[in-house]
């Protein structure tokens, strides 16, 4: 068992079975001591306690007020403790010095704590023993009974048999198995050891190859047991040219594809591959003598980063041979075909084909199932696999990985289903699919619109027996529709026809046009890429539009579209985008930004220059370009001195703005070949052109130096590297390491640099960026109302993910963006791949938007409420994750993105095992999860919501609660909420304020606490009547714990609303409880807060709960539903109701009470007093009554009925 950080008390323990007599004796065994196996039920943790706060002298969370408050949910005798802040870190993360007992809890006192620091809040949790007769663990083995060596004795280890619970008579304990344990043991002997190695042996080989050398050690003592290791060593000698041919000369040169000059290439002569010939120089050329080739020998050279380039030595019988070699650039290889899915019936056979490209080719291919490789010589040499007679174990997964000197790269998995013979894989019957029928239409019985047209699911069939299954030649089969019905369903005044699945069977797969459509335009101005060029790959295939609009069709078997987008008039930086596109059919729309190529600098070639990296916006520079004096080049390898005019386009990850325009999706191919990401500190794109041709030009090598005072987060200070884009495959691939080194930039203050040298040649686009392991998925889906109905999704929305830098306060960048990708959603949403962290929540933060067509779609808000059944999370999860709307802290801010802190999921904490964050390996799960699991969403509707607290609170972080009488919350461990149901019958949906003041405790009477404004929403089983859950400051103790105060709370509803009833259990429950509340103003009803929890039967709703937000949306979801246990999405208005006002249209130019209530506050409660005291000869007994009928009189209600699924309106 893992020991958490915690402190363990003594336990009482009896002495070993079968000692009667003896007395008990106490023992002090640590969770590490007990060994909680043996009972066969282990232990359990407890749920989180945080009943105080660090106030006062320090954190006190004392075992007997966490019982007195929670009583059994503590075992009668812990025997661990564990504690963490309210930020999930442990004390000693933290430095804070702390006492923790299982027998008497926790305690931190702020004088014990380094200066200018105070204890933390801290909750803690309790190890509960499920059984009660415990072993200890044994003792460590006792010493050998003989001490000479060479001679054998015992030796033994013993354990005690202890009680979990209070202690307990002796001849109670009685633990099963062995207290004593005995083996055989032999005396110590002195440890054999070599001597020092002795000097290395001649060689074996004097010239012409690699040879061996030998050196020797021996033992010191000739004894059993002999001395571990080997008494000899060999190694290789370095290799030397026999000089055959003296007076014979080999002149030769080395250059790119393009024909620049390559320096320091190695030369060898093929098939000799040890003996090194001689190495190019720096204008790419080599000499070697004394050599005698043959006619038919050939040169090779390599170079890192380039293919190993062959080429014949040619002589004309002088002595003098000359060779010449052209060397092409290694690219990492990159998938072009991967397998598809296939199904199969027992006995059938299957073939599954990959192909990739790079330089070199890659050559070897290995084949996994289910992630373990297959063995065997056909599958490493071959992409293709063959399976004969299937197997019902041979279903899962399979992938293939193809690897060449340059790196690996694999495919995506493909799915291998086995049937049965005689099973089918598509049901006859449909699977449910509801549409919404028109409103004239009536309801069912159960109160819903939506009517089941079926559907089928459109999975693979296997192939007939006849049929051809290579590659590429299989006729794909769909589960489809066979057979369908006409329907008719009643409406008002007419027929409304519908067509329904009645049959799905096997057939061809229909085979939709995959596109993607989209505009092009320039980041800064919106300018449209006008008939640029569109590249896949190496291929074009075709231009923009006038509007910068295009369309590409995507080839069938793709599964990243790598596209690149060129201006023909050189404005604009050429864009490599991976577009994301419907696999099923259909076009998704992109919006795709181009970046304005940086007006160029002229420099002089001859000359040392540097070309500063990201310094626009008045901020630091991330870095600079160093270009040593004659480092430019022409093509054909000449160095050009002249005047250059150079153009260095950087991406400035600290700019929002930029990520957009970035390029690709920051993705490379680890050596394992799988496609990891990175996170960017920055990309520049060069250009550099002659001063007065415009001829482009190449340089190398360059110096990239970066200032080191840009990466705060410490471990990518050795990650970070310089990486080049391939265009074709739209993945990065790496240039080079970026090392410390020290200096200063243009006298300054002393600065440390990173330090890297990359050529640039053939790219032109670099990144700074590193490897980042810490991955995670996020599950989102769209919909097309706030309903959040499952069969309501939206499919084909284009959600883009941007990670974003920590909050303030980690130890890392400002904020900033690091990386970004997009998804297409499906029927069972979008998982996106995100950074993600495992020790700090706020590591890592994901800003989400979605686009439908262009259209941006809104999220679930955040603020002023947060609602874990809107945002589609469940708590506490939702609190891990700090879900933020964009206007969270400005509502003048688009609600179309939301911000999370992506918190990897803890396997041990059950709360965290249904999405919406899946770790990186969890793919499957992320895809395949249910619409119940846990997930982030969109929508198209909005409703509205406030809060405001005189005192503020921020909700999702507990430690920011303040101590004051005028709190919301009194209790920053104990979250009470409550909540009070408004009917509204009326034509339209109205603002509901709770105006909530201090009422009877002498400290607050009179003052605010809050405000809270609700919308109501629809009851969709009552005309013309609406409802709304309004919250208010619950009445009880303050924050002092001295008196309770009963909260004057005013419930004003907008528009021209007159009261008609109040319930009649609660009007009866304040007159029982006076002081009464003045409710003479017919537009409002006011009341003192009960101190009890009431429930539906009164209209009030009160939930208690560790989380605040926790504990409101629980409240209301009852409310919702009308019952104190139940939880609804739909409003009932007519169930569980307080208060019910009659709205209507008010005359043009007259405001509304609520209207004058926030324009004029004071001129509103004086108009109440005037009504009041107008009233004060006619009043009533002191009750609250019905003003529709002038007497006390029940609220009407509605008969219920069964709820049926719907959405939670009003909430987010």
């Amino acid at each position: 068992m893992e020991c958490p950080w915690g402190a363990h008390e003594p336990l009482e323990n009896d002495s070993e079975p079968g000692k009667a007599g003896t007395k008990p004796r106490k023992a002090a065994p640590d969770l590490e001591d007990l060994d909680l196996g043996t009972a066969g039920k282990g232990a359990e943790w407890t749920s989180w306690f945080n009943i105080d706060h660090p106030g006062g002298d320090g954190d006190h969370e004392s075992l007997a007020a966490i019982r007195f408050y929670y009583g059994a949910r503590v075992c009668a005798r812990p025997v661990a403790i564990e504690a963490r802040s309210t930020d999930w870190q442990l004390p000693e993360a933290l430095g804070q010095l702390v006492h923790a007992s299982p027998k008497r809890g926790f305690r931190c006192l702020h004088r014990e704590q380094p200066p200018g620091t105070a204890c933390a809040n801290y909750h803690v949790r309790f190890l509960c023993p499920l059984g009660h007769i415990y072993w200890s663990h044994w003792s460590p083995w006792s010493p050998c009974s003989r001490s000479t060596c060479g001679t054998w004795g015992t030796q033994s280890r013993t354990r005690t048999c202890r009680s979990a619970r209070s202690p307990a008579p002796r001849k109670e304990l009685r633990c099963q198995g062995k207290a004593t344990e005995r083996r055989a043991c032999s005396g110590p002997c002195a440890e054999p050891t070599w001597t020092e190695w002795g000097s290395w042996g001649p060689c074996s080989r004097s010239c012409g190859g690699s040879g061996k050398r030998v050196r020797r050690r021996s033992c010191r003592t000739s004894k059993s047991p002999p001395c571990p290791g080997r008494a000899t060593e060999t190694q290789k000698c370095p290799p030397s040219p026999c000089l055959g041919c003296p007076g014979h000369t080999l002149h030769g040169t080395v250059v790119t594809s393009s024909g620049v000059a390559l320096p320091d290439a190695r030369i060898y002569l093929d098939g000799q591959p040890d003996v090194l010939l001689a190495r190019s120089d720096a204008q790419g050329r080599f000499t070697a003598s004394g050599l005698c080739p043959g006619p038919a020998a050939n040169l090779s050279a390599h170079r890192d980063g380039f293919a190993p380039g062959l080429a014949p030595i040619i002589t004309n019988g002088s002595g003098v041979a000359v060779a010449h070699l052209r060397l092409r650039r290694l690219e990492k290889p990159y998938m072009v075909l991967h397998p598809a899915a296939k199904v199969r019936e027992a006995g059938q056979d299957v073939t599954f084909c990959c192909k990739a490209s790079g330089t070199p080719a890659p050559q070897k291919y290995f084949w996994y199932h289910n992630g373990t490789l297959l063995e065997g010589p056909a599958q490493r040499t071959s992409g293709r696999l063959e399976l004969r007679g299937l197997a019902p174990q041979q279903a899962g997964t399979y992938h293939c990985k193809a690897s060449s000197e340059a790196g690996a790269i694999r495919s995506a998995p493909a799915q291998l289903t086995v049937l049965a013979q005689g099973q089918q894989s598509c049901r006859a019957e449909p699977e449910p699919s509801l549409v919404e029928l028109p409103s004239e239409c009536p309801q069912d019985a159960s109160g819903s619109r939506f009517y089941n047209v079926g559907r089928c699911p459109a999975s693979p069939c296997p192939r007939g027996p006849a049929e051809p299954g290579g590659c590429g030649e299989e006729s794909r089969r769909c589960c489809g529709v066979r057979r369908m019905e006409l329907r008719e369903v009643p409406c008002t005044g007419s027929v409304l026809p519908v067509k329904v699945v009645a049959e799905c069977g096997c057939g061809p797969c229909a085979q939709p046009r995959v596109l993607v459509q989209g505009r092009v335009t320039a980041a800064d101005t919106g300018e449209p890429l006008r008939f640029g060029h569109i590249f896949l790959g190496a291929r074009k295939v075709g231009f923009t539009g006038y509007q910068g609009s295009f369309t590409i069709e995507v080839p069938p078997d793709t599964r990243r579209l790598v596209t690149r987008f060129v201006d023909g008039q050189q404005r604009l930086v050429d864009t490599v985008k991976v577009l994301p596109f419907d696999r099923r059919g259909g076009a998704v729309y992109q919006e795709v930004k181009m970046l304005r190529k940086k007006e160029p600098v002229e420099l002089d070639g001859s000359q040392s220059n540097a070309i500063p990296l990201g310094e626009s916006g008045g901020r630091e520079p991330v870095g600079e370009l160093v270009l040593p004096a004659g480092v430019f080049l022409r093509p054909s390898g000449e160095v050009f001195n002249g005047t250059v005019k150079a153009s260095v386009t950087f991406v400035d990850p600290r700019d929002m703005a930029t990520a957009s325009a970035a390029s690709s999706d920051l993705s490379f191919a680890n050596s394992e070949g799988e496609i990891v990401p990175l996170r960017t500190y920055g990309m520049f794109a060069v250009d550099f052109r002659e001063g007065d041709s415009g001829a482009a030009l190449q340089a190398g090598p360059v110096q990239v130096r970066m200032d080191a005072g840009q990466v705060w987060m410490a471990e990518h200070l050795d990650k970070m590297k310089l990486w080049s884009l391939n265009p074709e495959s739209g993945l990065w691939e790496e240039e080079g390491v970026l090392r410390p080194a020290g200096g200063s930039r243009r006298k300054r203050e002393e600065r440390t640099f990173l330090v890297g040298n990359l050529e640039i040649r053939e790219r032109r686009l670099f990144n700074l960026d590193v490897p980042e392991d810490r991955r995670c998925f996020v599950k989102v889906r769209a919909y097309s109302n706030e309903k959040f109905n499952p069969y309501e999704q939206l499919e084909g929305v284009v959600v883009s993910l941007i990670n974003l830098e920590p909050q303030p306060g980690f130890p890392s960048n400002p904020r900033a963006w690091g990386r970004f990708d997009s998804v297409v959603t499906g029927p069972n949403g979008a998982c996106l791949p995100a950074f993600c962290d495992s020790q700090r929540p706020d590591a890592y933060t994901a800003l989400v938007t979605a686009t439908l067509g262009g259209e941006e779609l809104e999220a679930v808000a955040s603020s002023p409420k947060l609602n874990p059944n809107a945002v589609g999370v469940a708590q506490p999860y939702l609190g891990k994750l700090g879900y933020r709307r964009s206007d969270h802290e400005d509502a003048a801010l688009k609600k179309t993105a939301f911000q999370i802190n992506v918190a990897k999921p803890d396997p041990n904490n059950v709360d965290e095992s249904n999405g919406p964050v899946y770790s990186y390996r969890s793919l499957r799960e992320c895809e395949e999860a249910p619409v119940s699991a846990n997930h982030l969403r969109f929508y198209r509707v909005e409703v509205d919501k406030y809060e405001y607290n005189v005192v503020p609170f921020k909700e999702s972080d507990v430690t920011s609660w303040t101590g004051d009488y005028l709190a919301w919350w009194p209790n920053p461990q104990e979250f009470r909420a409550c909540f009070i149901k408004v009917q509204l019958e009326g034509p339209q949906e109205y603002m509901v304020r709770s105006r909530n003041v201090g009422g009877s405790h002498p400290r607050t009477r009179g003052q605010l606490y809050g405000l809270r404004d609700s919308r109501s929403v629809r009851d969709p089983l009552l005309d013309n009547t609406s409802g709304a859950c309004v919250e208010f400051k619950c009445g009880g103790m303050l924050f002092d714990q001295s008196l309770v105060d009963r909260t004057l709370v005013s419930i004003i509803p907008q528009g021209s609303c007159r009261r008609t009833a109040i319930n009649g259990l609660l009007r009866d429950y304040l007159s029982r409880h006076p002081p009464l509340a003045e409710n003479n103003h017919t537009g409002a009803f006011s009341m003192l807060a009960p101190l009890d929890p009431l429930g539906h039967n009164y209209g009030i709703y009160t939930v208690t709960d560790q989380n605040p937000r926790l504990a409101k949306e629980i409240a209301i979801g009852r409310c919702f539903a009308g019952t104190s246990d139940g939880f609804s999405r739909e409003m009932r208005a007519g169930e569980g109701t307080a208060v019910t006002f009659s709205c209507q249209e008010r005359p043009p130019g007259r405001e509304s009470f609520f209207q004058r209530l926030l324009i004029a506050p004071a001129e509103a409660l004086e108009e109440i007093r005037r009504e009041m005291g107008r009233s004060e000869l006619r009043r009533a007994p002191p009750e609250v009554m019905d003003f529709a009928s002038g007497a006390p009189g029940p609220t009407r209600r509605t008969p219920s009925s069964q709820r049926r699924p719907g959405r939670l309106r009003g909430q987010r």
